[in-house]
């Protein structure tokens, strides 16, 4: 089955949605269900039949009526729409708390991206490895990022340091960053960010907590 993508440009929404269909497919292939229909997803995924059939409309028909969907072979396409048949070179940067967090988490090796190297300040990090991955000193970051094909950098900084090492990495040709300091950073056209702000996650959660109570 191959979904061809309409020349229509897919909303940021629906791009949004197609990790979560991602995972979802994930979980139902390890329960062993091999076939769903776009009501029985909708449902899991709390969006209705019609919202799930015009996401995936966006990217050419398949599904078949009366059938529904080929779980497996959904979720192949899925990961090949996300870019995830390839691999990707990643750099951290910041080994602190949250940066090894996330060089610790193993599915990220099993879905292609293969962290080759962390960078530090901190001559007490410097030298040490976290699953087998070495810390480097920050200096040496723009050398290393340009010599070994790095697409990916992921920033775990100070928020102060942030540009700097997005700088850092754009001028030595990474053309994605990943961003977790507690501020947004500026990147030319040709290079893709997402800034993940999690103290915003934690307020729309507390909001919704208290909404209630609000005489808006």
């Amino acid at each position: 089955m191959d979904m061809q993508r309409n020349s229509i440009k897919v909303s940021m929404a629906v791009v949004r949605r197609l990790p979560k269909y991602y995972r979802y497919l994930g979980d139902l292939i390890h329960n062993d269900v091999m076939r769903i229909s776009s009501k029985e997803l909708g449902k899991l995924m709390g969006l209705t039949a019609s919202q799930i059939r015009q996401d995936l409309n966006c990217f050419g028909g398949f599904g078949q009526q009366g059938y529904g969907y080929n779980v497996i072979e959904l979720q192949k396409e899925i990961g090949s729409i996300l870019g995830l048949s390839k691999s990707y070179n990643c750099v951290i940067v910041g080994a602190g708390n949250l940066g090894q967090a996330i060089a610790n988490y193993e599915g990220f090796k099993r879905e292609g991206f293969i962290l080759k190297a962390m960078f530090d300040v901190n001559p007490r990090l410097i030298g040490n490895t976290i699953r087998d991955i070495k810390i480097l000193d920050i200096l040496d970051l723009g050398e290393y990022v340009k010599s070994n094909d790095i697409q990916i950098g992921i920033i775990c900084v100070p928020k102060e340091h942030s540009q700097s090492v997005a700088d850092t990495l754009i001028e030595n040709n990474v053309k994605a960053i990943w961003n977790f300091a507690p501020t947004d950073v500026s990147v030319p056209d040709n290079v893709v960010i997402e800034n993940v702000a999690i103290s915003e996650s934690l307020y729309t959660l507390t909001y919704l907590m208290n909404e209630d109570s609000l005489n808006i």
